[in-house]
């Protein structure tokens, strides 16, 4: 739950669910996976730590003191099935924010670019499903996350769009067969990452005092927003086959 203090800013109060939990975060070493990854480690809950970049990796090693961490690609299937298959003993909930919007207008699209897109983000949701399964704690969640960007047309959005819209259908179908384990999804909008700031470039400063101007919550959302959602559904056991909007209202806008 989150209330607020007398100056209007947030006070997220703990969930008390995830004490003594073992939480892993794929995409742990930066953004919105270590925002989570900090929030569960102050709620008692042990985290694995999953990235790219093994100098992030390193450093996020550093804060959280984690029970374990590994270094790769998670949209590599084989690897992914590596280290489930080697993750000891079970665990309470997996968090996946791996990967980056692919934006790109039918005019100069490369068709291969396009499918990798589509093979790799789908392969890598099915795959954490198929081999986590029996890791994964009976009433464990599943939790992945998706956009609320795709839901609007536009150019350069098809691939977006496509994925925006599969990917609740895949969480709910995920669900049911995956039950008692919970499977959900995240949909945020701009969320403010160093994935934004590489995204936008010198437009960032531009973006975020628009998003100020128009949001209806007046503010840019950041990653503790998310990571604040990410564990109430960990918490809340009555959570399943759902996705779950944290975008400032920016969707309710015209553009």
């Amino acid at each position: 739950m989150t209330n607020r203090e007398p100056n209007g800013e947030p006070n997220r109060e703990p969930c008390g669910g995830l004490t003594h939990q073992t939480v892993v975060v794929i995409g742990a070493s930066a953004g919105i996976g270590l925002e989570t990854a900090r929030q569960v480690r102050a709620q008692g809950a042990r985290v694995v730590l999953v990235g790219r970049n093994p100098d992030r990796l390193r450093q996020a090693s550093l804060e959280l003191d984690p029970v374990s961490t590994a270094a790769f690609d998670a949209t590599d299937t084989d690897r992914l099935k590596q280290f489930f298959d080697e993750l000891p003993g079970p665990v309470d909930h997996v968090m996946v924010t791996a990967g980056a919007p692919f934006y790109m207008p039918l005019d100069g699209m490369d068709l291969a670019d396009a499918r990798r897109e589509f093979d790799e983000r789908l392969a890598m949701t099915l795959g954490v499903a198929l081999y986590s399964r029996d890791k994964v704690r009976a009433g464990g969640t599943l939790l992945f996350m998706g956009g609320t960007g795709g839901r609007r047309p536009a150019v350069g959005m098809s691939v977006v769009a496509a994925l925006t819209a599969a990917q609740p259908a895949l969480i709910a179908n995920l669900a049911l067969e995956l039950a008692p384990i919970r499977v959900n999804l995240i949909a945020a909008g701009f969320v403010d990452t160093p994935l934004s700031a590489s995204l936008l470039g010198d437009r960032l400063d531009a973006r975020r005092e628009e998003l100020r101007e128009t949001l209806p919550v007046r503010r840019v959302v950041d990653p503790a927003d998310v990571a604040a959602l990410a564990v109430h559904v960990m918490c809340n056991d009555a959570l399943t086959g759902a996705t779950y909007d944290v975008d400032g209202g920016q969707q309710l806008l015209s553009r």
